[in-house]
């Protein structure tokens, strides 16, 4: 004859105990309603796209958070709405155990500003284009003339590299794409301009330039040149 033995029964006890109070702990929570929101941004320290503007965003126009109960949130739905906006590249939103909503948002990078029949955009770096935003301006250099799709993804290499050149990011201010496809270029600190010719040996036009800067920087000589040309990737050509 088997004794009963109270220890398991002890355990299934205290385990069933757990599971319910985690079931009812868990149900009650999710009928909880928020306490507030919370946006994080990261990336670019400067804002294109206020907090406040996200928060309404979050909270579909509702008056206050506090109105919202959790397990009514579709968060899913909520990072679509974040992701659509034209100045985000990337949302991740979710509830802390404390009912916050958090938003975490990456806004996206603007390299070039354009300037043409359509308006005044920027492309971003992706290649896309991104809204101007009324509450931070981007120092990216000004782009005239058309953008089309023979020029357009060699562009966006032209407008990358300069964003992602320290020296060229501070010195190259204005592209102006003529009718023929040749640029022409303006930079920050002197009166020269670049006649960068056709969209073509990018990454050699640049270090022939940065090497010709460099070397007669050291003389204050720039000052004397109305044009650089690039065309020549051989050599660099200056007009006085």
């Amino acid at each position: 004859m088997k004794i009963f033995n109270w220890n398991n029964v002890r355990l299934v006890l205290m385990f069933g105990l757990v599971v319910f109070l985690f079931s009812f702990t868990s149900k009650k929570n999710t009928k909880r309603k928020l306490t507030k929101t919370d946006v994080v941004f990261v990336g670019e320290s400067s804002l294109f796209l206020k907090t406040e503007a996200v928060n309404k965003l979050l909270i579909e126009n509702k008056e206050s958070v506090s109105t919202i109960r959790k397990d009514r949130l579709d968060l899913n739905k909520l990072e679509q709405v974040l992701n659509a906006q034209e100045m985000i590249e990337k949302a991740d939103v979710y509830v802390s155990i404390d009912g916050v909503l958090k938003a975490v948002v990456k806004q996206k990078t603007p390299i070039a500003r354009v300037f043409n029949d359509e308006g005044s955009f920027y492309i971003d770096s992706e290649g896309n284009k991104m809204p101007l935003s009324p509450n931070f301006t981007a120092r990216v250099p000004l782009v005239s003339g058309e953008i089309n799709k023979k020029n357009n993804k060699n562009l966006f290499k032209l407008f990358k590299i300069i964003y992602d050149d320290a020296f060229l990011r501070k010195n190259i201010i204005g592209i102006q794409i003529m009718p023929n496809g040749s640029l022409l270029m303006q930079n920050r600190n002197y009166n020269y301009q670049i006649d960068f010719g056709g969209l073509i040996n990018i990454e050699q036009k640049f270090k022939n330039y940065k090497a010709f800067f460099q070397k007669v920087s050291l003389d204050s000589s720039l000052y004397k040149y109305k044009k650089i040309d690039l065309r020549f990737t051989e050599q660099v050509v200056c007009t006085k």
